[in-house]
């Protein structure tokens, strides 16, 4: 499949991460989405109802980014990839990348990120 939904640079401030100070003072967060879905029907209809809202995934990424904790920020990708699959039938592959660009790291400058895959099976 060829036909993809991007949508980039979702920035969130949140709480997750191992460390005390990141639980109390939190950071913020990037967010990354690319959506694999058949786009056809959509852009010969013209139709919002035969695609998936972009709006809908964002406010999905953005309750779970600062609705819930996590340690990991894998687990919070993992979530994220999880719950576009369970709710939007048309994805059949989701990418998430979710960046800490200030992990509390000894580094002078960068980030710290990770990209997970997940697809649909059967």
């Amino acid at each position: 499949m060829t036909d993809r939904i991007l949508i980039s640079d979702l920035r969130f401030f949140a709480f997750h991460g191992v460390y005390p100070e990141e639980e109390t003072l939190g950071q913020r967060f990037r967010v990354d989405l690319v959506l694999e879905i058949d786009l056809a029907d959509a852009a010969g209809s013209d139709a919002v109802d035969d695609t998936v809202s972009y709006a809908e995934i964002i406010k999905l990424a953005e309750r779970i980014t600062t609705g819930r904790r996590f340690r990991l920020i894998e687990a919070l990708a993992g979530a994220i990839a999880q719950e576009i699959l369970d709710g939007y039938e048309r994805v059949a592959r989701v990418t998430v990348r979710v960046t800490k660009p200030e992990a509390p790291v000894a580094i002078a400058v960068g980030s710290v990120a990770v990209e997970i895959e997940r697809a649909r099976h059967g």
